[in-house]
């Protein structure tokens, strides 16, 4: 490759990357490079494309590299794209190929552009179906079984019992040690219930008492007839006179 081979092709890319190459040497340049399309909401992207040229060219391919410049560059993209020039660049072999190694990139940045995009996408809208998911589970509640039913009232009972243990325990730190006999003697009374029971008791056992003093009486064997006759007999004896 002659000199003027090359210095002709930089001058056919200063007109047209007037403010996006830069000449190295006469055998090196490097192009600010951006995407075709961009998308909104996304953050700038540019890269900077280095090409050093060998004595073959254009017979062989350019030595080609790639930095970011604006925007983040992952390993895997760099390599992708990397790997797409090369391709670009031996299809075109034995032609001045920069601009269109320059116009393919923008292509592929353009591609990776838009993948990112519905990436972010898709990951928002995965996002927002764990949302909507985790509040429809917490406000659906978890189904209740017998068996589930069982095992809460069981944790319920048991939750209740340590917290009125330790409200008690903190109502008689601030008791005085009279307060705190009396409290103690007032939890040993029989609750109303306990007076209820017993006096359900009490009243059997004084219905059996009084089963037991009740004299049986027959009225049949009293006959009213028989009260008559000693009424008669009364009258028989008492007799008054006028003339008395």
């Amino acid at each position: 490759m002659s000199a003027e081979v090359l210095a002709e092709e930089f001058e056919v890319l200063e007109s047209i990357y007037p403010t996006e190459l830069s000449i190295v040497s006469d055998r090196e340049i490097q192009i600010d490079v951006e995407p075709d399309e961009t998308v909104d909401g996304e953050h700038l992207f540019k890269l900077q494309l280095s090409v050093h040229y060998p004595d073959e060219y254009p017979d062989s391919l350019p030595q080609l590299t790639l930095a970011a410049i604006e925007g983040e560059l992952e390993e895997e993209e760099h390599d992708a794209l990397l790997e797409s020039l090369v391709t670009m660049g031996e299809e075109n072999v034995g032609m001045a190929m920069t601009f269109t190694l320059v116009s393919h990139l923008r292509e592929q940045m353009s591609s990776l552009v838009r993948k990112r995009s519905d990436q972010l996408i898709a990951e928002e809208r995965e996002k927002e179906r764990l949302a909507i998911e985790a509040e429809e589970a917490r406000t659906r509640g978890t189904p209740v079984t017998i068996e589930s039913f069982k095992a809460w009232r069981i944790k319920f009972g048991r939750e209740m019992a340590q917290r009125k243990v330790k409200d008690e325990e903190e109502r008689l730190r601030a008791f005085s040690p009279r307060e705190r006999e009396e409290w103690k003697r007032s939890t040993t009374r029989p609750s109303g219930r306990q007076l209820f029971e017993r006096n359900k008791n009490l009243e059997h056992d004084d219905d059996s008492l009084m089963e037991e003093g009740t004299i049986s009486v027959d009225i049949s064997q009293y006959d009213r007839s028989q009260g008559h006759t000693h009424e008669d007999d009364d009258d028989d004896r008492v007799h008054f006179s006028d003339s008395d």
